[in-house]
């Protein structure tokens, strides 16, 4: 199942409009976001709040992710400071799968942003966390912070944002989105074989493990039949037939 490295603004020193700042809000949404990957299926681990942009390419680059999505907010040049709006996603210009992720997020975002001629993908030369990591990369700037009207629809949208930026993760990955509900326990009950935990809810997924009969297992999501499972270090698919709760 897919991975990624989830790395919320550090920038504490970018104040908001009118109260707050980017790491504080940044953070928020990251909280709101890790519900709805458990649900989907979408394994992750977070940066460390108190390394740098260094430090989160460091430690993403340490490990075996398939995305590394960095948030964060924007602020225009002094000149224009207040004054400007609109979303911009960042991808590495070498790289067409961070493009492709990039043009996903940036046209499901157009959904819930008011303006949505103002939400674009760009490429980047200079940000770190989009080219100097292994994973294929995205930046997320989800509006000007320091204008009023942007800053309150960031705040007043966190989970409509979260939700549709792991709509986005899952459109990249092929897999479907599930909305967050609260994590359940179950038992497996088969005939006593084993059952399988797959890359897809369907009999055609790649089997990535087994569970045998009155395993104890984590229940992170529901999708027509299948459950979103967790068990011994394994996350994927498993018949909803076989688990009781």
């Amino acid at each position: 199942m897919p991975k990624v490295f989830l790395s919320p603004s550090t920038q504490e020193w970018n104040q908001y409009a009118t109260s707050g700042n980017e790491e504080m809000y940044m953070n928020i949404l990251a909280d709101r976001i890790e519900p709805y990957l458990r649900s989907s299926g979408i394994q992750f681990v977070r940066n460390a709040p108190d390394r740098n942009v260094s430090g989160a390419i460091q430690d993403s680059n340490s490990g075996n992710y398939d995305v590394h999505l960095a948030l964060h907010s924007n602020a225009a040049p002094e000149n224009l400071a207040g004054r400007l709006r609109g979303i911009d996603i960042y991808f590495a210009p070498k790289s067409s799968l961070s493009e492709k992720l990039a043009n996903i997020i940036a046209n499901n975002l157009k959904m819930v942003y008011p303006l949505p001629d103002k939400v674009r993908a760009l490429p980047t030369e200079v940000l770190g966390e989009v080219l100097r990591t292994r994973a294929v990369a995205v930046l997320c700037e989800l509006g000007y912070h320091d204008n009023y009207a942007d800053e309150a629809w960031l705040k007043n949208n966190l989970d409509s944002i979260a939700q549709n930026l792991v709509r986005s993760l899952c459109d990249y990955f092929g897999i479907p989105f599930i909305p967050a509900g609260p994590v359940r326990w179950g038992t497996v009950a088969t005939d006593g074989t084993g059952l399988n935990i797959r890359s897809y809810p369907s009999l055609s997924g790649t089997i990535l493990g087994s569970m045998p009969n009155g395993a104890q297992v984590t229940i992170n999501g529901e999708t027509d039949g299948w459950f979103v499972v967790a068990y011994n270090g394994i996350t994927g698919y498993a018949s909803s037939k076989f688990i009781i709760y």
